[in-house]
């Protein structure tokens, strides 16, 4: 599937609309690792005479169990190795990719990150935003979410608003980008509450920070269907987030003093299409209803 590569850090930083062509797969697992990795784990169990001890001195047919126990160990051990064996797999790529030519930039890394970006995007596995828009090590700043959300400044300590105080305090990033996409499950949830719900779970009692954006979403979309519905919130919720970010006193100073922008994206991994625009501070300021004035609107496929 092809993807927006990395963009430049110029005036306008979603200028680039290039794609790139390299997506890591999955690589084949090798088979004499997991030979060794039985060989250990087995010398391992013979050698914990407690194992032999605790069998001895059980009932009958206790024996049996515990070496249908290990047996068990033993299988998902293999089962786990498979999966991070294809991780270090992965791992030894990149490091081949970019490690060995820009050894100088990793070094100068651990001394010192000044990222022009702050990410706010879900923790959908579908959605990873370094691989959408092709960021690289030390270019931005990230914390993801159920739903993306941004609470309000009101809301009290949250790693969000944590990151947030971070990145933009002491990192001085230039940008904050709120990142949501498709078929997202946390807004999905979002809309099918009821408003006297009152059930016990972490999840809703996170989402429920967006229920603005549902009750504008289902107004604007009442005539359509409920997956429709869902998409229109799901560019609502954006909307309704970067006006919370105008809650955090320090950051609204830094949005009116043009020392800090702030942006919407919106991605449909569906066709592989990107949605940015740029919150404009002082149309805003003259919009009813909790509205947004938006600038800079940018479409790429």
């Amino acid at each position: 599937m092809a993807v927006p590569a990395s963009f430049s850090l110029s005036s306008d930083p979603f200028a680039s609309k290039s794609a790139t062509s390299t997506i890591f797969g999955c690589a084949a697992p090798k088979k004499g690792n997991f030979d060794h990795t039985h060989f250990t784990f087995f010398t391992a169990f013979r050698r914990n005479q407690g194992y032999t001890l605790k069998a001895s001195m059980g009932p009958p047919g206790f024996t049996e169990k515990l070496n249908n126990k290990k047996l068990n160990t033993l299988v998902d051990a293999e089962d786990g190795c498979d999966i991070f064996n294809d991780l270090k797999d992965r791992e030894k790529l990149i490091y081949t990719v970019y490690g060995r030519k820009d050894i100088d930039h990793f070094e100068n890394l651990a001394k010192v990150q000044t990222p022009k970006f702050m990410v706010i995007a879900c923790a959908d596995s579908r959605v990873c935003p370094s691989t959408v828009l092709g960021f690289q090590p030390g270019e931005a700043f990230m914390i993801r979410n159920i739903a993306n959300l941004v609470p309000t400044f009101e809301s009290g300590p949250s790693e969000t608003n944590a990151a947030l105080e971070f990145a933009v305090n002491s990192l001085l990033v230039e940008n904050i980008l709120v990142i949501g996409h498709s078929c997202c499950g946390g807004i999905r949830a979002l809309m099918s509450m009821e408003d006297d719900d009152v059930e016990k779970s972490f999840i809703k009692s996170w989402v429920i920070g967006g229920k603005k954006a549902r009750t504008k979403a289902k107004a604007a979309a009442s005539n359509l269907s409920f997956d429709e519905q869902c998409t229109h919130c799901e560019k609502e919720s954006i909307n309704h987030s970067l006006l919370n970010l105008l809650t955090y006193p320090w950051i609204e100073e830094k949005v009116a003093n043009k020392e800090l922008s702030i942006h919407g994206g919106y991605y449909n991994f569906i066709d592989c299409s990107f949605e940015k625009w740029t919150l404009d501070y002082r149309g805003t300021k003259l919009e009813e209803n909790g509205r947004i004035a938006a600038k800079n609107k940018i479409f790429w496929c």
